[in-house]
């Protein structure tokens, strides 16, 4: 029966490999971690250094806007927490890390 079937033999390995693959997988590595860092790493640090900056400046008559879409005017800050007045008779108490942003003075009384 081995007369119908040709044996088939695995082919020789080449006597080296490519010349500069250690080097390219270098680059590459280096490559990505540069892409990773500007398009990640930078990025975020720069959004958390600003969040923080603003944070820490803020002050009694802000307006602001809360993570979750709230306006209000600061009237009172302390270590950790903000007092926004929302309205004549209604103030929230927030942590300042739930401020995402201030407002040009003015803003609330035109909407």
């Amino acid at each position: 029966m081995s007369w119908f079937i040709t044996p088939a033999y695995a082919a020789e390995a080449p006597a080296g490999g490519a010349p500069g693959g250690e080097i390219f997988n270098l680059i590459f590595l280096v490559g990505f971690a540069v892409i990773f860092y500007f398009f990640l790493w930078r990025p975020q640090s720069k959004r958390q250094k600003d969040h923080k900056n603003l944070v820490n400046t803020l002050a009694k008559g802000d307006e602001v806007v809360t993570t979750g879409g709230i306006l209000g005017r600061v009237s009172k800050v302390t270590d950790d927490y903000v007092v926004l007045a929302v309205s004549d008779s209604v103030e929230l108490k927030l942590q300042k890390v739930y401020i995402s942003a201030t407002l040009p003075k003015g803003t609330i009384k035109s909407i």
